[in-house]
């Protein structure tokens, strides 16, 4: 055996979704934008596969991309760094704030990756639980290296109104707050108008959920420009090829075909979260494209390996006891079949 690490071999490392290479399988698991991208993205593609464009290296710092980000989102494209999906963009930001024995701190329940990179980089991670109403407790922990709050949080699907993320920002200050966004596009307001304020908060984006990208794998964040100077000597040289770039501006580009799917992702949010309470579940409110799904009269687990039997695939999550079905938001067919299948089992 080679001689890895020993909190390497400690930890149990982040397992993400099931991937089923079933086309029959109903794929609600995961959270990907149940239409596809926009038609720009399919043009952007064949475009970058013509003459000599896969034979040189991509921009480095994706500028092309930084530019249109900046003129739909009304931020400073020098603020904008590209990543290989926003796990990527975590990952940079722990390499540059956190060091060895330092202290990563997050609410709970949420994003389980943030555990992992803790481990990675050999720091500590401690969790302050989120209230009964999945908001931010009074008091924080003192002397985190960074904090990770997921807004939209995953798996509840709540957010953290921008008054308390601004006030944990100013608890942490003057280290960083990462206001993980992944699920921001489904919600009613962004992190994005406190960066001006705020300097020690960085707003990270992922492509994978509302512009229906997963596959190419895109993410960036958002922060002031003279932190992104400093978080380009951590990333890779080149770390989102030139396919992924030529996906991304042109999806963030086709805003109206974003505004578009977005509203129909909001409708069948709606009709799910109307029905599913009618089938026994505890339905927590959403603005996310999932729904966080709770019983008081029988364990959840059962139900999910059922439906996997059945070919719909949902996630059963556990958190130290308190775990729940995520369901992501389909589109209205694969709602159908999941009701059908679900009122059949119940």
């Amino acid at each position: 055996m080679l001689p890895i690490r020993s909190n390497i071999r400690d930890m149990a490392g982040y397992v993400p979704g099931e991937q089923l290479n079933d086309p029959d399988i109903v794929k609600l698991n995961t959270n990907e934008c149940p239409y596809p991208p926009s038609p720009r993205v399919f043009e952007a593609v064949r475009a970058a596969l013509t003459g000599d464009r896969l034979r040189k290296y991509p921009q480095p710092l994706g500028d092309t991309f930084r530019r249109a980000a900046g003129r739909v989102l009304n931020v400073d494209p020098d603020g904008v760094l590209i990543g290989n999906g926003s796990d990527d963009i975590l990952t940079i930001l722990t390499r540059a704030f956190v060091p060895e024995g330092g202290l990563v701190l997050a609410p709970t329940p949420s994003y389980i990756l943030y555990k992992s990179l803790a481990e990675i980089q050999g720091a500590r991670f401690e969790t302050v639980p989120f209230t009964a109403d999945w908001q931010l407790p009074t008091a924080w922990p003192a002397g985190g290296h960074i904090t990770f709050l997921p807004n939209p949080n995953s798996p509840s699907g709540t957010v953290v109104p921008l008054a308390e993320v601004e006030r944990l920002a100013a608890a942490v200050a003057p280290a960083p707050l990462v206001l993980d966004e992944a699920y921001a596009d489904f919600a009613d307001d962004n992190g994005l108008s406190l960066l001006g304020r705020v300097p020690n908060l960085v707003v990270t984006r992922t492509l994978s959920k509302s512009y229906a990208l997963a596959g190419i794998r895109f993410g960036f964040a958002v922060a002031d420009p003279a932190v992104v100077r400093e978080l380009v000597k951590v990333k890779d040289s080149y770390n989102c090829d030139v396919l992924s770039l030529a996906a991304a501006t042109a999806a963030v580009e086709d805003q109206d075909y974003f505004r578009e799917t977005r509203a129909k992702l909001l409708a069948t949010r709606a009709r799910l979260a109307a029905e599913l309470p009618a089938l026994g579940f505890d339905v927590t409110p959403s603005r996310a494209n999932f729904l966080w799904c709770r019983r008081a009269d029988r364990p959840v687990k059962p139900l999910y390996e059922e439906l996997k039997r059945r070919k719909v695939l949902v996630r059963y999550m556990n958190y130290a006891g308190y775990d729940g079905l995520r369901i992501t938001v389909g589109t209205e067919v694969e709602t159908d079949r999941l009701l059908a299948e679900l009122r059949s089992i119940l």
